[in-house]
């Protein structure tokens, strides 16, 4: 959608993790560089108050005060002005689903408020819990069941308040008390308090306040409520209005009751500021044409660049090995439908237990719908939430539902009535809730909501964080929004959803890395290089197994039943080389805890986690098989550079602004967080521009050099000839011919800039190369600043072996043009 704005758009942004190691003093200090590589605007991480020692500011606690442990506010304004001073904005990542629960209590005052005051608190209206279930706030804390901490003295009562007034303490967690109970008997006075205190692993059956998919320490807040909006967004107006801040990032939009009215307000309250948005797109899905933002953060560009540099041809190999080598027989759709059904019945059962109560609540209010049952909603709920394809529908409660939204659901019904007919019934009249056929008052208002927000964890957390760790013949394929099972891109697919980008969104977010990405764009990168070769890779598995054995054999038999996980962690070694022993142990740990098949974050398996630790171990005490990876990855290396470059390259002329995670001017070999948060160093990354803008490097000898050049010629470019590649540059696909015309993918930007990219290279190689392969160019002098090399064109097709006579990748702008 094109927004009128007060502000110029980005052309580029640099995303920058602030943290323990990385505070507004050193932002300050990296602006040379990012002014350098050719930035428009510094992307930074969340930075209101956050929990004390947070890691990433996700967890907010005070939406009035800059983070103190960053600087606070007057670190921010320092480094907003060093940052103006070279002209460089500030795009902000913001928060409005969810804040943190706090330890000790206390810091968060909403969430301190609304436990002393329960209902009557100013405070219970930001937060999304259940009040009128009259029901004690649910606080799961404990380390085991209530009575044994009483019986162990472990909660006890003090004055140990923020005004020395009395509190209930367990360990590190400091509650209030409210008023005229503080003389009552200790377990009189907890049954008297407006929250339960809980042993913590009740909360997934009892949990009676919405959350951040499954994480209890974040609760989710009423970002409808006009006075809520209002305090919570304070002091971000106030640094947009005072151009401190020059543009929103929107954390998990979908979480919100209305995001297509919090985008309407908040594009007022900023009187057009750029927004984009953490919206996730599964597949063809479409962002909704009248939200009042320019766009996504990009997951949707990431997943289709990568998977332009996936050769199809490797797909039935691959899928083969996974079955033989691995033993996982299940395809993908099976294996996601599973996923969902583990999650739905285990983190998110109470998510579940809340829309059936609320159905059960609706039908026992309605003379006709009295006959369905508790047990039958609940079932129909855990189908229906299975089958929904994408994060969220959009309906707006008491009004017709949009036909987009309808036609998911409907679809969405028949495969779940396929898998229970019995439930038919109540599947239909869920359907009918959820899309806003049957009336309006306050449950079925709040029933259409809720389902809403619901249908987002279970794909979150039953597809992005489970399936996707248990199904990956080739795993760059698995990440946010992906589809693990669709191998490959043709380039009329990439330049079809570009042109329709290009209409629609031409200043989303491009990103090829995330801190939320599975594994950074490099590593996709080179593992996309192995559908190449898959008969080899699989014959090199095979081997690389009988050198060090499996995981399974390493734990007690029958505990592990399949080598899934040592697929994955033969794929990540190689996409990742070099990597240490600590990083891949901690990967694989945290990859099988979130499979949640052999072991899990909540209910660990020390038999299992020592399996992987010992696997592990033996790989890097065994110097032939450590010397054997070392030489695949040599082997991977002339496809590895075309992909690194190639990616870089579309992201650059592709419609959209290019962002940059940070360490990605250079090779970046990250894995997911909390490994991706790692601090880049800043001297490698300078040097690295320095030998890439000194002179044309040889990209096989230096490719940190030559994606460097690459991204700040290309950024540069955005920045001093914004019509160049900005949104009001055409887009054209152009295509080859000869017999090696689908190893090219070629863009067009107006009449002025094309951009050459080589993919699936050890193929193109294996054939002959280029040979006669040539493509249509406008006359002119064009210019290469990668290597440069300047070209003539006059009517005839130009060979792509002279285009891409140094470089895999061309970045060609036309000089006599304009």
């Amino acid at each position: 959608m094109r927004r009128e704005r007060r502000r110029e758009a980005p052309t580029a942004t640099y995303r920058i993790q602030l943290g323990p190691d990385r505070d507004f003093a050193e932002l300050a200090a990296d602006v040379d560089h990012l002014h350098r590589l050719g930035v428009s605007h510094a992307y930074l991480s969340p930075v209101l108050q956050a929990a004390p020692g947070s890691q990433h500011g996700y967890d907010v606690i005070d939406h009035d005060r800059i983070n103190d442990e960053l600087g606070g506010e007057p670190g921010l304004r320092s480094a907003a002005r060093a940052l103006a001073k070279a002209g460089l904005g500030i795009l902000l990542d913001v928060v409005p689903n969810h804040m943190a629960l706090t330890t000790p209590e206390s810091h968060n005052k909403v969430l301190w408020g609304a436990l002393r005051d329960g209902a009557g608190s100013p405070y219970a209206r930001w937060l999304d819990v259940d009040w009128d279930q009259e029901r004690p706030l649910l606080m799961p804390v404990l380390g085991r069941r209530i009575d044994e901490c009483l019986d162990a003295g472990e909660i006890t009562v003090e004055p140990a308040g923020p005004a020395g007034e009395l509190v209930v303490r367990y360990y590190d967690h400091v509650l209030p008390v409210a008023a005229g109970t503080e003389q009552l008997p200790l377990e009189e006075l907890l049954a008297a308090q407006h929250y339960r205190l809980a042993y913590w692993r009740i909360a997934d059956e009892e949990l009676n306040y919405r959350r951040f998919f499954d994480v209890d320490t974040l609760m989710a807040v009423r970002m409808e409520d006009p006075e809520v909006f209002a305090a919570t967004h304070r002091l971000v107006l106030a640094l947009v209005e005072q151009n401190v801040v020059h543009g929103l990032r929107i954390d998990h939009p979908d979480g919100l009751a209305d995001p297509g009215g919090y985008l309407r307000h908040l594009h007022e309250a900023t009187a057009g500021c750029y927004v984009v948005v953490e919206k996730i797109l599964v597949g063809d899905e479409l962002l909704p044409q009248d939200w009042a933002c320019d766009g996504t953060t990009g997951y949707d560009a990431m997943y289709r660049i990568t998977n332009v540099f996936v050769d199809p041809a490797g797909e039935a190999v691959l899928r083969a090995g996974f079955r033989e080598v691995a033993g996982v027989t299940d395809d993908w759709p099976a294996v996601a439908e599973q996923s969902r059904r583990d999650v739905l019945g285990g983190p998110l059962v109470a998510e579940v237990d809340r829309l059936a109560g609320l159905a059960f609540e609706i039908c026992q209010h309605e003379l006709r719908l009295r006959d369905h049952t508790r047990r039958g909603l609940t079932e129909a709920v855990v189908e229906l939430l299975t089958a929904v394809p994408v994060y969220r529908v959009y309906v707006t409660p008491g009004t017709p539902a949009p036909a987009a939204a309808a036609a998911v659901l409907e679809h969405a019904a028949t495969v779940a009535v396929a898998a229970r007919p019995d439930r038919a019934s109540e599947i239909a009249l869920l359907v009918d809730l959820a899309l806003a056929r049957r009336g309006s008052d306050r449950r079925k208002d709040e029933f259409c909501r809720r389902f809403q927000q619901t249908t987002g964890p279970a794909v979150a957390k039953g597809v992005e964080d489970t399936a996707t760790y248990r199904w990956f013949p080739l795993c760059c394929l698995n990440d946010v929004g992906s589809e693990p099972d669709v191998f490959g891109l043709t380039a009329p697919q990439l330049h079809r959803w570009a042109a329709r980008r290009h209409r629609d969104w031409p200043l989303a977010l491009t990103a090829t890395s995330t801190h939320d990405a599975k594994r950074s764009e490099d590593v996709r990168a080179r593992i996309a290089v192995l559908s190449e070769i898959p008969g080899e890779w699989t014959t090199t598995v095979r081997a690389w197994r009988d050198i060090v054995g499996t995981i399974a054999a390493r734990a007690p038999e029958g505990l592990i039943g399949d080598e899934r996980l040592d697929w994955l962690a033969w794929q990540t070694v190689v996409g990742a080389w070099p990597i240490d022993e600590t990083r891949l142990r901690e990967y694989l740990l945290k990859a099988a805890r979130e499979a949640k098949l052999v072991t899990s974050w909540v209910a660990p398996v020390s038999e299992a986690e020592q399996a992987i630790a010992d696997f592990v171990t033996a790989l890097f005490a065994d110097q032939q098989l450590v010397g054997s990876i070392g030489q695949v990855v040599a082997r991977l290396h002339p496809g590895f550079v075309p992909n690194v470059l190639g990616q870089r390259l579309l992201a650059l002329v592709l419609p959209g602004v290019v962002d940059i995670y940070q360490g990605c001017e250079i090779v970046s070999l990250r894995l997911v967080d909390p490994d991706n948060r790692h601090r880049p160093d800043p001297r490698d990354l300078a040097a690295a521009v320095e030998r890439g803008l000194a002179a044309v490097p040889d990209p096989a000898a230096d490719l940190d050099a030559a994606k460097a050049r690459l991204t700040t010629l290309g950024l540069r470019l955005r920045r001093d000839e914004p019509e160049l590649l900005g949104p009001d540059a055409a887009y054209q696909g152009l295509f080859a011919t000869g017999a090696a015309a689908d190893h090219l993918v070629a863009v067009a930007r107006g009449d002025r800039v094309v951009g050459l990219v080589t993919r699936w290279a050890l193929g193109l190689a294996a054939g002959g190369g280029w040979r006669d392969t040539r493509i249509a160019l406008p006359r002119g002098r064009w210019y290469d600043g990668l290597t440069e090399t300047e070209y003539v064109v006059g009517g005839e097709p130009v060979e792509v072996a002279d285009l891409l006579h140094a470089w895999p990748v061309a970045l060609l702008v036309r000089q006599d043009g304009a």
